[in-house]
């Protein structure tokens, strides 16, 4: 299974940008998936995810009231909206995901087996 990421780019402050997850050889059907983000010189952070069974999204407080995470109905993509973008969220965003995730693990990166290539976002202010 390989992951693609894409939709990242350059954008002012205040802007949107939508970044996609895709997976190859398999549907992301009962799949945990999630979003992360490093930024230069920081750790991996939590961004978003879905659980294994598709249903509440989860969404780190930090970027809750901006950020949406959804997937489309076959289970083939998975979508990361952020709006009001801020100089902050400048990072390489990465999605993964995992087939036998439990729901405790949804937040730890070390826990999902699979990983896209990542995708940069930078904000101007």
């Amino acid at each position: 299974v390989q992951l693609q990421a894409s939709g990242g780019g350059l954008v002012q402050a205040g802007g949107s940008l939508r970044l996609s997850c895709a997976a190859s050889g398999r549907t992301f059907r009962n799949a945990a998936v999630g979003w992360f983000r490093q930024a230069p010189g920081k750790g991996r952070e939590f961004v978003a995810a879905f659980s294994r069974s598709g249903g509440r999204p989860y969404v780190t407080d930090s970027v809750k009231d901006r950020f949406t995470i959804s997937r489309d109905n076959a289970w083939t993509t998975v979508y990361l909206q952020m709006n009001n973008l801020k100089p902050e969220d400048t990072a390489v965003y990465y999605c993964a995901a995992d087939w036998a995730l439990i729901l405790s693990s949804l937040r730890n990166g070390d826990a999902y087996d699979y990983w896209g290539q990542g995708t940069q976002v930078t904000v101007s202010s």
